[in-house]
């Protein structure tokens, strides 16, 4: 191959990743299908395996989806406005007891005059957050009117979510097949051994990170709710949702956890049994959810996982929060390879690389 062809693929490539950098907003449904689908295909080729016909595997797969995704929404989308309603509105009582006791106590305790809130903004701010909530409505009509195509552009995505999920996994195998076709014969045996390594790592890693989600959501939502927390579904929710992070959903619950129960109950002791509960949903995701479900499929270090998680932030946005650890769970099965390659060369085998007239010091023992 000359030059010239040579040039013209860089930049037929870097022409085509520019084109897709430009279209992220278009994919982002079509990724999102992606996932589900991906997720799902190992149940309808449970079902095949039954003697089911493909279709009537993934109707099946696809109508279970939608009926608990249906009962979540129905069950947990009201009790989650409720308690984000409640908190909203408790804001002025919390701020006028901080106020007129919490301060108070504070400044008898460090002896000082000088630590104080001026209670003109306290009632000011007071009423802005009144105000501001008692006119949401005019608010989202008004983003309604001066952002409609944004607002009709996010509701086609939501409607095309499912109906892309469904055709997805119906047409799967033919989809995986049709790229395998495209593969040179030279490398095909190379890169389908690459992708089922792949396949493995990541459909096992998804599955169950998805699953220590789901459990630690439960786990934290049940014990703030039997301690007596007020918003303790919400919070475990938001802390079990954003577990996926390696200890953020920890870190942020907790911290979240322990203010509330502070303003609701004023007292030492419901603070503790808080931090027990996130201690024992620690406990259990270290020693018992994470090895089981989710083992060392990823194998990689929890900084590694955030610095991908926030460089596919910057760069991609929400899809690239997306997209970060399941392009480390393929980065890593060919590091894997990679290492192995190298191991073999004579870079790394062969000792006269360096040159000879440099000894190795020879360490005298001390007497």
């Amino acid at each position: 191959m000359n030059a010239s062809k040579q040039i013209l693929i860089w930049l037929t490539g870097i022409f085509s990743l520019y084109i897709c950098y430009l279209l992220i907003p278009v994919f982002t449904p079509f990724l999102i299908a992606s996932l589900l689908a991906y997720l799902s295909n190992p149940l309808v080729i449970l079902l095949e395996k039954r003697k089911l016909s493909r279709t009537l595997a993934v109707c099946l797969v696809f109508a279970l989806i939608i009926l608990v995704l249906t009962i979540l929404i129905l069950i947990l989308a009201p009790l989650l406005v409720d308690q984000l309603i409640a908190l909203i509105n408790k804001i002025p009582a919390q701020i006028e007891w901080l106020q007129t006791i919490f301060i108070p106590k504070i400044k008898q305790l460090l002896q000082v005059d000088s630590f104080a809130l001026d209670s003109s903004k306290i009632a000011e701010t007071i009423k802005d957050s009144m105000n501001m909530v008692s006119n949401v409505a005019s608010q989202i009509l008004s983003i309604i009117g001066n952002s409609s195509s944004k607002l009709i552009g996010i509701m086609v995505n939501l409607m095309l979510i499912p109906m892309l999920t469904f055709y997805l996994m119906r047409d799967w195998n033919f989809l995986a097949k049709k790229i395998h076709n495209l593969l040179p014969k030279n490398i095909e045996a190379k890169v389908c051994a690459l992708a089922d390594e792949s396949n493995d790592m990541l459909g096992s890693f998804l599955r169950g990170q998805l699953s220590v989600m789901l459990a630690l959501a439960l786990i934290y939502s049940l014990g703030l709710s039997i301690v007596g927390l007020e918003i303790g579904l919400l919070i475990g929710v938001i802390a079990g949702l954003v577990s996926f992070v390696p200890y953020l959903g920890f870190s942020i619950g907790i911290l979240m956890a322990v203010i509330a129960a502070w303003f609701q109950f004023h007292d030492l002791k419901h603070i503790i049994m808080v931090c027990g509960v996130f201690g024992f949903g620690q406990i259990c995701e270290s020693f018992f959810l994470t090895p089981k479900l989710v083992g060392e499929k990823l194998g990689m270090h929890p900084v590694a996982v955030i610095f991908a998680l926030m460089a596919g932030g910057q760069l991609f946005g929400f899809f690239g929060i997306l997209l970060a650890l399941p392009s480390c769970a393929v980065l890593m099965v060919l590091l894997k390879h990679a290492y192995a390659w190298y191991q073999q060369t004579d870079f790394y085998l062969k000792s006269d690389i360096l040159p000879k007239n440099i000894s190795t010091p020879v360490r005298k023992n001390k007497r």
